[in-house]
């Protein structure tokens, strides 16, 4: 279990953090990861060029990560193409 998490949470961890819709707060509320822990968990297991673009499109304004930089008129933070999701945890693996 690396950063606390089993492999299943960590690989949903980063895909959520890679998905631009998808809020820190969202993250923070499944699994209790702050911004700053996210960071630490994509640095470490991202290769470093990927890393430095994920942080390049959070900070550049492209990327609906934070909540306050975010338009009102967003109000879901997952594509409507993405399986079906209860409370953020994906129902069918």
């Amino acid at each position: 279990m690396k950063h606390g998490l089993s492999e299943i949470d960590l690989d949903r961890v980063i895909e959520m953090a890679w998905e631009d819709r998808t809020p820190f707060e969202a993250i923070l509320h499944q699994f209790g990861l702050a911004e700053k822990d996210v960071i630490k968990v994509m640095r470490s297991e991202l290769k470093a060029k990927s890393f430095r673009l994920w942080r390049k499109r959070v900070n550049e304004g492209v990327s609906k990560k934070h909540l306050k930089k975010r338009s009102e008129d967003i109000t879901r933070f997952k594509c409507n193409r993405q399986r079906a999701i209860s409370h953020n945890k994906i129902s069918k693996r």
